[in-house]
């Protein structure tokens, strides 16, 4: 399978343009007969070129990148018109008439890397999708079932949340991923206009154990809600992301356990290699069904064998993805092995494509990792433990619901500006905790991710004015601590 980049020999340049291909001939070149012949085929080309124009007003003007006074109509798969101005592709949109068999496909740009530090590996980029820019290093708050658990799209919003993530697993099971596609793709289903990104439920497929059995086209399960039988394959999970419409779509892995034998994670990964090249191959062949691109990220497994992680990387390299994700870290190995790990895939994945490492995890383990060359994360961490007492503060880590709360007038960080900490105190929210109000968990979930989006932020400006080590060094002395 030749990569994106080399999909099609054409008679076209990068550009779209034919090429004067012009068949050899016993004439002289400067023969009359010859040159008569030309400046037909060239009037015929000139005019039949004038008609198709005038024939769809709605085609891209022949002076690139210009928006026509009629309405643009959009591809019915590729293409929907956003708030801003819609800016016509280089390589796609040409004024000349030419068969998609011609063009030669170079794909968009859509990773740029702005820095890397001079101390560390440390990252700034900025990744483009269909619904919005992405500024990296970034913290993904985790929608499971396309809803972050006690917030609203709205609070997401004005908390500043650049991309949100969805889980293809629980969206097979409920509300089933064809209902999506139905309701016009989860970013109208769930009214949010901003990127997402979907993880294809190889990792919930793996925690089900003895509920799932792994076979070589896939893995048949049940689900842990009815005890019904589903079976998840390379192309079945790539066709419900299609469904889903996220922004972008993760390859359907097989997570490695830990602790693993080089045997079973050389097992495990020909599985996730053999599996993630059926998925790149269906793409190719089943276009996107809401109008919009969608990214597609592999996946490096490999468990916590450095030489596995490197082929891991070597096989995805063949296929040339849009992103690279890490899997198969914070799966019960010490924080410092999955350091190692991520350094040991960053000095072998490609400069200029995002890297991501799933499911990870604390604000040390992000600033960690960040300085170890990682742009994207994901953790039910901010939510799940905003739930159940736990707040993260630039202060250390605080137990609201602990007893010694019960009459501290103060807010939960005097240093944070979200709107918890500006309307509430902590003597409050250890009331409605012990009360059982469901108000709790909204509030304290709001202070949680405010806290993740707001060290992204501050990280990313440390970046780009080279102090982030220095700031990160302090960050995480106070971040271990209890307060």
């Amino acid at each position: 399978m030749l990569s994106k980049k080399n999909s099609i020999i054409s008679p076209c340049n990068f550009k779209g343009r034919v090429k004067n291909h012009a068949p050899t001939s016993t004439f002289s070149h400067h023969s009359s007969l010859h040159f008569q012949l030309s400046t037909l085929l060239s009037t015929l080309y000139t005019a039949l070129f004038t008609l198709s124009t005038l024939a769809t007003p709605s085609s891209p003007h022949p002076t690139p990148h210009t928006l026509h006074a009629t309405p643009y109509t959009p591809h019915p798969t590729r293409h929907t018109l956003h708030a801003t101005p819609y800016t016509l592709h280089p390589t796609r949109h040409t004024p000349y008439p030419c068969t998609a068999e011609e063009f030669f496909y170079i794909p968009s740009v859509s990773f740029s890397l702005l820095k890397t530090s001079l101390n560390s590996r440390a990252r700034l980029g900025l990744l483009k999708t269909a619904h919005g820019e992405i500024p990296t290093p970034i913290f993904m708050p985790v929608g499971t079932a396309a809803s972050v658990k006690g917030v609203s799209p709205r609070n997401l919003t004005e908390l500043g949340a650049k991309i949100i993530l969805a889980n293809t697993y629980h969206l097979h099971l409920r509300p089933t991923t064809p209902i999506v596609a139905q309701m016009g793709g989860i970013h109208k289903f769930c009214s949010w206009d901003k990127p997402v990104l979907t993880d294809s439920g190889g990792f919930q497929v793996w925690s089900l154990k003895s509920l799932r059995k792994i076979k070589e086209n896939g893995v048949e399960f049940r689900s842990h809600l009815d005890g019904s039988k589903h079976f998840f394959s390379p192309e079945s999970v790539m066709q419900s992301q299609r469904e889903i419409g996220a922004d972008i779509i993760m390859a359907f892995d097989e997570c490695t356990p830990y602790p693993s034998t080089k045997e079973e994670a050389e097992k495990s990964l020909a599985y996730t290699n053999r599996w993630t090249r059926t998925a790149f191959e269906y793409l190719a062949k089943n276009p996107p069904l809401h109008g919009y691109e969608q990214k597609f990220f592999g996946i490096v497994q490999g468990g916590m064998h450095p030489e596995l992680r490197i082929q891991a990387i070597e096989k995805l390299k063949e296929i040339n993805p849009d992103g690279y994700a890490i899997g198969g870290l914070s799966v019960g190995e010490p924080a410092e092995t999955m350091y190692k790990m991520a350094e040991v895939c960053t000095e072998h994945l490609p400069q200029n494509y995002p890297r991501y490492v799933m499911g990870v995890g604390t604000p040390v383990n992000l600033l960690e990792l960040i300085s170890r060359g990682i742009d994207m994360f994901d953790c039910v961490m901010p939510t799940r433990n905003a739930r159940n007492g736990m707040l993260f503060t630039s202060a250390g880590i605080l137990h609201y619901k602990s007893a010694r709360h019960k009459t501290e007038d103060i807010p939960v960080d005097s240093k944070c500006s979200c709107y918890t900490c500006k309307n509430f105190s902590r003597a409050y929210l250890r009331h409605l905790f012990c009360a059982g109000e469901i108000l709790v968990l909204e509030l304290a979930s709001i202070h949680n991710l405010h806290f993740y989006l707001h060290l992204m932020e501050t990280a990313r400006e440390k970046i780009a004015n080279e102090n982030f080590e220095e700031w990160a060094r302090e960050q995480i002395s106070i971040l271990q601590r209890e307060i």
